[in-house]
């Protein structure tokens, strides 16, 4: 077996590239794997849509991946939510205009070691997330992980820190039929058919938390094992609602964790006998949409001081943490599509529904979208994001805030009043669709510039091919609006 066969990438690859890892982190997975008696290590990257893909390997096979890499091949970056290659791939430059991307070569997906789990619901298994690379050593211009921590450097130069929370809200049912009929392997293939673990409308109290706790320990069980910062798990206003919270986190980690959580939530869950799910606003009748909100601040890297903190209580926050509010707020119709990538998403955007519908901040106003928490010399000041959905990907989620409010601190502009009717205001409306989210990406030319042609015109075109998927596709409620009139 050679090594394009075994998915072993080219000999030394990784040293070659000038991609030395950490020693230190190389010799603690060698051991966690011997303690463990680890037997495969799945190896997985986060493709455009915030999705893991990747290859288990064999535990044998892990130091040589140390060195070389694993081989993966390029379609994947080309792919809808369906997974459905949108590029042409066999023609020269594979639809991308770049020549390794031609014929459906190969990437090379690198682990990064820092990233080692061992998974308590698989049996002797470990995890690692992944770089990738072209075969050429070179950076991918589509790889969001890497996007994302060339935002963090370029925050590093300005001299802070991006600090992050999670507040992260999902369905859990009972699966009672997964669909598994050959008839029901379409692409995408039918959604199970599930029940409710609890009839909920009795938000945060301790009786629905006891009907979710089965379910809850479950997670709790796995989720701590994986030493994800977990910080509360609560009951949420709907049907089998559930939230969770994480403590704070600096850079790359919050969106690496993100990552593993709603993997980890979905398999624990599957093997147990139940359906998690971050699609924002399930069809299912009675059910609630489910929010992401980003909590976020700036720390000095020199003194660890939260930026965002005001000199005096008479002003809510400091004259950069409002830079960066006016920042978040002029762009966040074009952040769209970073924030809310689905077209299931914008069903959420509703007035008095505790989901924002327009472009305000406000203290404490849980109907704004920006909303302040603390304030006022409050040593833990920071914003609250609730625009974004559960099934974002964190790394471009996080980057278009980092990037809208560092824009925000460069120019100093000067936000908007506070609103204490978020729903009753003339400010901008959120984008009402996908479509109108695509139009306002391509309207704020800052994002183009920040992220570049290639990038914009990537995520667009494979949202497009989302939206003319769904267009073209005909609805129960098309049938029941025309079928009998007309």
């Amino acid at each position: 077996m050679n090594e394009r066969q075994s998915g072993i990438g080219r000999t030394d690859f990784i040293e070659r590239c000038g991609l030395a890892l950490d020693e230190t982190e190389i010799k603690r997975i060698h051991e966690q794997i011997k303690e463990h008696d680890i037997e495969v290590v799945r190896l997985s990257f986060a493709d455009q849509h915030g999705i893991l893909r990747g290859k288990t390997l064999v535990a044998e096979a892990i130091p040589t991946a140390m060195v070389n890499g694993c081989t993966m091949t390029t379609t994947l970056i080309a792919k809808d939510t369906s997974h459905k290659t949108q590029f042409p791939v066999f023609t020269p430059g594979g639809g991308f205009g770049i020549p390794e991307m031609s014929g459906a070569g190969d990437i090379i997906m690198v682990p990064d070691p820092s990233t080692f789990h061992v998974l308590p619901w698989a049996h002797k298994t470990g995890w690692m997330l992944c770089d990738i690379y072209f075969p050429s050593g070179k950076q991918i211009p589509f790889s969001t992980r890497q996007i994302y921590r060339d935002a963090l450097a370029g925050l590093a130069e300005q001299g802070f820190d991006f600090i992050t929370g999670l507040e992260v809200e999902f369905h859990v049912f009972k699966l009672e039929d997964p669909k598994l009929a050959p008839e029901n392997a379409t692409q995408p293939a039918d959604p199970p058919e599930v029940s409710l673990i609890n009839r909920g409308f009795q938000y945060l109290t301790e009786q629905r938390m006891d009907e979710q706790e089965p379910v809850w320990e479950i997670l709790r069980r796995d989720l701590e094992a994986l030493n994800l910062p977990i910080r509360t798990l609560e009951v949420e206003f709907g049907p089998s609602q559930f939230e969770i919270s994480f403590g704070t986190g600096t850079g790359l980690e919050p969106a690496d964790n993100m990552m593993l959580f709603r993997s980890a939530v979905k398999q624990i869950c599957r093997r147990n006998g139940y359906h998690a799910t971050f699609m924002c606003r399930p069809a299912l009748p009675n059910i609630f949409s489910s929010g992401w909100h980003l909590h976020q601040s700036l720390v000095d890297r020199k003194s660890g001081v939260n930026v965002f903190v005001s000199d005096s209580e008479q002003d809510v926050v400091s004259p950069i943490a409002a830079n960066y509010a006016a920042g978040i707020l002029e762009h966040a119709r074009g952040a769209s599509v970073f924030t809310t990538p689905t077209i299931n998403g914008y069903k959420r955007y509703q007035p008095f529904t505790l989901a924002p519908d327009r472009v305000v901040w406000g203290k404490d106003n849980k109907g704004a979208m920006l909303r302040i928490v603390g304030g006022n010399g409050d040593p833990m000041t920071h914003f609250e994001n609730r625009v974004g959905e559960p099934a974002a990907n964190p790394y471009l989620y996080m980057t278009s805030q980092l990037l809208s409010g560092m824009d925000g601190v460069k120019r100093k502009l000067t936000p908007p009043e506070m609103s204490d009717a978020a729903y009753e205001t003339e400010a901008p409306s959120l984008p009402r669709s996908l479509l109108d989210a695509l139009f306002a990406l391509r309207d704020d030319t800052f994002f183009r510039a920040s992220l570049g042609d290639q990038f914009i015109d990537y995520i667009l075109h494979i949202k497009e091919a989302e939206i003319t998927r769904f267009l073209s596709t005909v609805t129960d409620w098309e049938h029941k609006e025309y079928f009998e009139i007309f």
